[in-house]
């Protein structure tokens, strides 16, 4: 995983996999049950790490019923420096590079759309999923699998546009202009990275 440097900033993995479902799924919620099944660790594991972020006032929990629901602290001082940093590391930048990395072919690899808008800080609604452009000779079946396999670690779905280096270059395609004239992420020298390691 491209991530995989940045994890030594939080104590375990485990840490950091928390914060991040925390502070980049806020419209979500968490209880120590459903975070531990979305994270694939034992509630035993779990419960101690959470206990940690709680003693920091990292994150905080409210009793609903019988569950304790877990959220994320936006007031907490570094609370946007960390929301920062864990986007770096576990956002969907980094997570639609890793899995789209391994697919040969790729020459460019874009996400566009609402995401790419409020990450370049256009105003708007919260996106409901994210546009992936991917410009090559690539297998689509290879493509289809990268974006279930993203859609899955980010828990928001994930589109990908499949465009031949011909239709990128073509400036009739409505699409294409569309795409182009709009705020993009470019993914790409992320890809390049992996396959150069």
């Amino acid at each position: 995983m491209i991530g995989a440097p940045v994890v030594p900033l939080f104590r375990t993995d485990t840490q950091a996999r928390v914060l991040a479902a925390l502070f980049l799924r806020s419209g979500e919620t968490w209880t120590l049950a459903s975070l531990a099944r979305e994270l694939n660790v034992s509630p035993s594991t779990l419960h101690p790490e959470v206990r940690r972020l709680e003693e920091a006032g990292l994150i905080t929990a409210r009793t609903i019923g019988r569950s304790r629901v877990l959220e994320a602290d936006s007031r907490h001082p570094i609370a946007q420096p960390l929301t920062e940093i864990l986007t770096y590391t576990y956002g969907p930048n980094t997570i639609i590079a890793d899995e789209f990395g391994s697919i040969p072919n790729i020459d460019l690899l874009l996400i566009f759309g609402s995401w790419a808008a409020r990450q370049s800080g256009e105003p708007g609604p919260a996106p409901n999923d994210i546009d992936v452009l991917v410009v090559g000779s690539v297998d689509r079946s290879a493509v289809y699998a990268a974006a279930d396999r993203s859609q899955e670690r980010i828990g928001m779905p994930v589109n990908p546009v499949l465009a031949s280096p011909k239709r990128w270059e073509t400036s009739s395609d409505a699409l294409i202009r569309q795409i182009r004239s709009a705020p993009t992420l470019d993914l790409t020298p992320a890809i390049k990275h992996q396959e150069q390691k």
